[in-house]
């Protein structure tokens, strides 16, 4: 380890520690999404969000559900559909994409993964062609990762402008991986309550 890397090492810390102190006495109600998450590719996270955003599953999954919630919590203006197509674009400036895989969650939504990931590639393209930012939200943490959802993940990461999942999710490195090769800021929480600051902090206020 040399000096030099010792040195930027320090540089960030001491940055870090100046930009807490300053948002904790301007927004207090900010420190806390400094305070529970950690940011990579930090110099992309200059990205903000426009409301209304449009909620909908890469998987079905019931964290759909949980996403709505956070929304609400953050006080975010936000449409929930779970089987969103092209049409369900209409006046929205951010779709969510709530990535998770489940066999139960399809069988109830009378379709299979292939169907599934033909909706939701229409969907991203459709948003790319309106110039609509996507979020990529990740909230099942560990317990919601396997074969089908890391196919889901690799698929559908890429696309977006920034992404927000739970520590224990990247254990084996997938998403900080996929976020470094495409330059997508990621935002790391220990618990998925710490996701509504989050949304609250990067959305930008309903004109």
């Amino acid at each position: 380890m040399n000096n030099s890397f010792i040195r930027s090492v320090l540089i960030v810390f001491l940055f870090l520690v100046i930009v807490s102190s300053t948002v904790a006495q301007s927004h207090p109600s900010s420190i806390s999404l400094i305070s529970t998450a950690l940011i990579f590719n930090a110099g992309q996270t200059t990205v903000t969000f426009d409301q209304p955003l449009l909620l909908t599953s890469a998987g079905q999954s019931p964290e759909i559900q949980l996403a709505a919630v956070l929304a609400k919590r953050a006080g975010l203006e936000y449409k929930l559909s779970k089987l969103a197509t092209a049409r369900d674009l209409d006046g929205i400036k951010s779709l969510g994409l709530v990535v998770g895989a489940s066999l139960k969650g399809l069988g109830a939504a009378g379709i299979d993964m292939n169907k599934e990931k033909d909706r939701v590639r229409e969907l991203l393209a459709e948003a790319a062609k309106r110039k609509i930012l996507i979020l990529f939200l990740h909230l099942g943490g560990d317990q919601r990762r396997g074969e089908l959802t890391d196919a889901l993940v690799a698929e559908y990461l890429p696309s977006a402008r920034m992404a927000v999942i739970l520590k224990s999710a990247d254990n084996d490195g997938l998403f900080s991986k996929i976020c470094q090769k495409n330059h997508i800021p990621l935002v790391i929480v220990g618990k998925t309550a710490d996701v509504a600051d989050v949304l609250r902090n990067i959305f930008n206020p309903q004109r």
